[in-house]
């Protein structure tokens, strides 16, 4: 074995005294003692699965001064990511096979962590879904208008299920139904405006084609983002296929609150009630929501802080959200277990990566955290280009050590590696 890591791990369902034995980036072997040719031992600090954040958007290309396959992926790793999958509506859009193929390069030039790269489906490309599908990471579907948004009439919805049952990928939905909010929109100058023009109708609106156009499905389906409490209870009889996700930021905001400034709570779908928040919450425990995605969307200061009606949609969180909430699980917000099942094991499973789980066959992806080590975000020590939080001064426990396939990536908070050590998952 080339390396064995001596410590409290995450097995089966709970902590235990072992040893991980490392062969060629994967999990071979776990046992109480191993020796490998490298022997690590992490004494009072717990060993978990690296995260896997299936919701990114880096900007990259097209919008680099926002945020960059190098900079959000360094983020991603102080955040405890070993994985992220980019979403497709950059300039130029993600949406045939030049466009994605040079995505791919480029990441594979910068990104510190590994990646896959989703497609976008719009009305003028279902044709050539399944030629894409034989490189992509999997599909995104814009149903309402957002940030450069792609969009994908409802009407097609049924076509391009059909079209993407041979590709075997997962395809992801952003579920605002556009002609719904078309009927609500009008100029915003705050938080509650945003609100009213993306009511949760929208989202039942969606959410209620996508059950009815995809019962022939044979591709997994992956709603995004989930805000709502009438949304969660339309999915709480899904289909076996479909999957759903949710935001720290629809999880812990509420629009009761006092946020500020408003232009950095601005985000699509919008932050919602507190019945909204506290419905959503409920779900994650529960198991009714899948996956926690960070819906990662960096603007800058400059483009955030101008007219509300004006400021672009978008909270950036991918550095953020394991650590917080493995905060959270300290203090028995939510267990362990399903931190994990949320933020490692389901994600795993919905793109098909041998990630999320410390077993044998997995990659040797996996996080180390001091848990009395609590501290506070602070934008200052971030990595995002974007250079904000909406989460300032929240509490959170960040990795110390983080290893991908079997290397060690950061070492007591430090990077290690270069760019370009991320690999493009679709490839092995």
């Amino acid at each position: 074995m080339d390396l064995t890591v001596e410590g409290k791990a995450y097995i089966d369902g709970s902590f235990q005294d072992c040893c991980l034995g490392i062969t060629d980036g994967k999990i071979t072997a776990i046992k109480k003692i191993l020796k490998g040719d490298k022997h690590i031992t992490f004494s009072h600090k717990l060993i978990l699965p690296a995260g896997i954040d299936i919701h990114v958007h880096f900007r990259d290309p097209g919008m680099t001064h926002k945020e960059d396959f190098s900079t959000g992926s360094l983020a991603a790793a102080f955040g405890g990511v070993s994985c992220y999958y980019d979403m497709p509506n950059t300039i130029p859009q993600t949406t045939d096979m030049l466009s994605l193929l040079d995505k791919i390069n480029s990441s594979e030039k910068k990104s510190f962590v590994d990646f896959g790269i989703y497609s976008g489906i719009s009305n003028r490309n279902i044709q050539n879904i399944a030629k894409i599908g034989e490189k992509c990471s999997g599909f995104k579907i814009y149903l309402g208008s957002t940030t450069n948004s792609l969009m994908l009439n409802s009407k097609n919805l049924r076509d391009v299920f059909k079209a993407a049952n041979s590709t075997n990928k997962p395809i992801l939905i952003h579920a605002e139904d556009d002609q719904c909010l078309i009927n609500y929109k009008s100029d915003e100058r705050n938080l509650t405006d945003h609100l009213k023009c993306r009511p949760s109708e929208c989202e039942e609106t969606a959410i209620k084609k996508i059950l009815t156009s995809s019962k022939t499905s044979k591709n997994k389906i992956h709603i995004c983002h989930l805000s709502s409490f009438e949304g969660l209870e339309l999915l709480k009889d899904k289909q076996k296929n479909i999957s759903c996700g949710v935001t720290p930021h629809h999880l812990l905001l509420n629009i009761e609150k006092n946020l500020s400034p408003k232009t950095w709570h601005k985000v699509n779908p919008p932050i919602r009630t507190d019945i909204d928040r506290a419905a959503l919450f409920d779900g994650i425990q529960n198991g009714s929501i899948d996956v926690l995605e960070s819906d990662h969307a960096p603007h800058t200061l400059d483009e955030k802080n101008i007219e509300f009606n004006d400021a672009p949609s978008g909270i950036p969180g991918v550095e953020t959200l394991f650590p917080m909430f493995l905060y959270l699980a300290k203090k028995e917000k939510i267990s362990f277990g399903r931190l994990i099942s949320l933020f490692c094991e389901n994600p795993a499973e919905i793109v098909n990566v041998p990630k999320g789980k410390l077993e044998i066959g997995k990659d040797a992806d996996f996080i180390v955290i001091d848990y009395k080590d609590e501290s506070k975000v602070k934008s200052e020590h971030l990595h995002s280009k974007c250079g904000w939080s909406p989460f300032e001064g929240w509490p959170a426990i960040f990795p110390t050590h983080v290893f991908v396939r079997g290397e060690k990536l950061i070492e007591e908070h430090e990077m290690l590696e270069n760019q370009g050590f991320g690999r493009f998952v679709d490839k092995w």
